[in-house]
């Protein structure tokens, strides 16, 4: 039996192809392979798309998410509440800054960071909020820039894998005083490499950040405060600008497929719990993440149909065992269980419906 592919990169490619391919051959000819045209170029379209003022390029989401700790100022001594399910880079840039990550519980059934949970964490040391908004749906940002607001705090929205997701009239990575993505290749928007972007509404922060991403520099080789080197390259950018073109059209697709799986899977309660969508926001649906109870005999029956699987995460950030001090001072039940429970299913916008209906078919038959 053939498998369905859990990611198939190439049909967008071929859509993309010439483009591309011309988008490439400029650079190789004007030779401009770090912070070329392209970079001021896709800088702009992203900063258009989002309808935030400045954006930087970084040459990974993880790059981006220091780059805006650090220019915070967030270091040794301080703390930054965050969510214990999400991908490690979440909380090892917080910790490569020399700072505490913070784990609060997640809400049950979106997988985001609890806004309710947050306040009663906050204290003299908190100098950040970072919530995830993980899978591609925001948070409850609202709720969490008041929170924030009133005691002062910074809030950076990781948005590693909901660039653009509509919440209420925004976008993610327009939510907050500053937010990170990534381009990694398997993101809803990826380039052919590590890549990643920061966004944010104050112009001061631009700056820092600005000269953060190439190691502090105001000025060649006037360094005047410590920074990284975190500048994506000429060609991931002409990549970007690329298939950003097509992007709008790749999320209706992603939302087709989501709205087929949702819909095929809600009658099956308990046995398939398929992800709940808030109705003031939306998904760029980096992940369609089911529960499951017996997780891996749900992946191998599934295997056995052609059906891949994937967990995103199998474990709470603070059970890894980088963090494992940490372990026995935070009680993150609903994160806990979920990372049990938690398996991902093919999704990518190019999917066929008979590819999509199969996923579909597969997983009815495993758990009806």
């Amino acid at each position: 039996m053939s498998q369905v592919p859990f990611l198939d990169l190439k049909p967008q490619y071929k859509a993309l192809e010439s483009a591309i391919n011309e988008r490439i051959q400029t650079v190789l000819n004007h030779g401009q392979f770090i912070l070329g045209p392209e970079v001021v170029e896709a800088e702009k379209a992203l900063s258009a798309y989002i309808g935030s003022p400045y954006c930087l390029t970084a040459a990974s989401g993880t790059d981006a998410l220091m780059m805006a700790l650090m220019a915070l100022g967030v270091g040794p001594g301080d703390e930054v509440i965050t969510t214990p399910f999400s991908f490690f880079a979440t909380a090892e840039v917080i910790s490569l800054v020399g700072a505490t990550p913070v784990f609060v519980d997640i809400e049950d059934m979106a997988y985001n960071l609890d806004s309710n949970l947050i306040e009663k964490a906050i204290t003299k040391k908190t100098k950040a909020i970072m919530p995830v908004s993980l899978y591609g749906q925001p948070a409850d940002y609202d709720e969490i820039n008041a929170i924030a607001a009133k005691h002062n705090i910074p809030v950076i929205e990781d948005a590693a894998q909901s660039f653009g997701a509509r919440y209420k009239d925004k976008k993610s990575c327009g939510l907050t005083l500053v937010s990170a993505t990534s381009f990694f290749p398997a993101k809803p928007l990826g380039c052919y490499g590590d890549g990643g972007a920061v966004f944010t509404n104050d112009l001061e922060l631009h700056k820092k950040m600005e000269m953060i991403r190439v190691h502090g520099q105001a000025s060649r080789y006037n360094h005047v405060m410590m920074g990284i080197n975190g500048r994506l390259d000429t060609l991931q950018c002409a990549i970007l600008i690329e298939k950003l073109k097509r992007y709008d059209w790749e999320l209706e697709q992603r939302n087709k497929i989501a709205r087929v799986y949702s819909e095929g899977f809600a009658s099956l309660g308990t046995k398939c719990v398929a992800p709940k969508l808030r109705a003031d926001r939306g998904s760029v649906w980096a992940q369609y993440t089911v529960l499951v109870s017996d997780r891996d005999a749900f992946a191998a029956k599934l295997k056995e149909k052609g059906v891949p699987t994937s967990i995103h995460y199998p474990s709470p950030l603070h059970h890894q065992p980088v963090y494992a001090h940490l372990r026995e001072k935070y009680s993150c039940p609903v994160a806990e269980r979920v990372s049990k429970q938690c398996i991902s299913l093919p999704m990518w916008p190019d999917m066929s419906d008979e590819q999509i209906a199969r996923v579909v078919k597969a997983v009815r038959e495993v758990v009806g």
